[in-house]
């Protein structure tokens, strides 16, 4: 395995891990569980607020409604497959920009 393809694993664990860490923080904060509906409530600070964690925590997100859909509504292994590479792809690309960040700042 290349050193490149290590790095680009250890940011899609690390996409999918601060995923998961804000989804839990947000549920610990708030007592609710973070969904997309946050978005819905029209142009308010608190719909404003939601869009840093929602673009995060959102591979987390989309597992966890894709996992609930197919045990409660029986949806196709296609469709299971699509949203876990969509997952997968976005917790990728936000894990890389929350690395760049933390370069940026110094921290690793």
């Amino acid at each position: 395995m290349s050193p490149h393809s290590v790095q680009m694993f250890v940011v899609l664990a690390f996409g999918f891990a601060m995923a998961g860490l804000l989804s839990s923080a947000y549920q610990l904060a708030t007592s609710r569980l973070p969904s997309f509906t946050l978005l819905t409530t029209g142009p308010s600070v608190q719909a404003l607020a939601a869009v840093p964690l929602l673009i995060v925590a959102a591979p987390f997100l989309i597992m966890r409604n894709t996992l609930m859909g197919s045990r409660h509504e029986g949806r196709r292994f296609q469709f299971v497959f699509i949203a876990t590479l969509i997952a997968g792809f976005w917790s990728l690309m936000s894990g890389q920009v929350l690395v760049m960040s933390l370069r940026a700042c110094g921290v690793v």
